[in-house]
């Protein structure tokens, strides 16, 4: 099943590499979506893709590279979109 999720992601996340990162592992688990960092210093993604797909993404944001220190990601459900960038890519 296909399906497409928001996280926002909180903590020592921006100067860390963690959006180059999330882009590797999103690209080597066939996602398609993007991740950007927010003027709060927060992390924002949506991925899209395989359930098991998005769910390893999800579980890989839980403490994304190793110079990060995540404190907490929300995710939210999203609608399918099938429009997102191909591949993953860093806005």
């Amino acid at each position: 099943m296909i399906v497409c999720k928001r996280l926002h992601i909180t903590g020592r996340v921006q100067g860390v590499a963690f959006r180059a990162s999330t882009v590797t592992t999103a690209r080597e688990l066939g996602l398609s979506g993007w991740v950007a960092n927010r003027v709060d210093g927060s992390v924002e993604a949506v991925a899209e893709g395989d359930d098991a797909a998005v769910t390893a993404l999800v579980r890989w944001c839980h403490h994304g590279p190793p110079a990060a220190r995540v404190d907490h990601v929300e995710v939210t459900d999203e609608a399918v979109q099938g429009a997102l960038p191909e591949p993953f890519a860093v806005r």
